[in-house]
């Protein structure tokens, strides 16, 4: 069940708890907006050890760094320093959007 589904039905997840505390909030105020579609918990459940975080109306910014290699440029390596960076600099998630080459999420980290 997904965390919309889980506020849709009145239920205060773990994810969502955990989400109130780090963002200064209600844990019922924020599952009535989950409920509603103004915050979401990106979580699959096939990724362990993910830190929920809450994404929406009246949360803090979040930061998001893009990497990805390219039908013309593929250098691993590049990217891979990329996501170092971004980690360093306290991104709060790294998105692979590469399109050709070796994607830097086949390495592991």
């Amino acid at each position: 069940m997904t965390q919309l589904a889980k506020a849709r039905a009145g239920i205060v997840t773990p994810e969502m708890k955990r989400v109130a505390e780090k963002e200064q909030v209600d844990p019922l105020r924020l599952r009535d907006k989950i409920a509603e579609g103004r915050v979401v918990i990106p979580a699959n459940v096939n990724h362990k050890g993910l830190e929920p975080c809450g994404i929406g109306e009246g949360l803090f910014i979040k930061v998001n760094a893009n990497i990805g290699t390219s039908a013309d440029r593929a250098v691993l390596e590049d990217e891979l320093t990329k996501v170092d960076v971004a980690i360093e600099a306290g991104a709060d998630s790294v998105m692979d959007l590469s399109t050709g080459g070796t994607s830097p999420c086949a390495e592991e980290r």
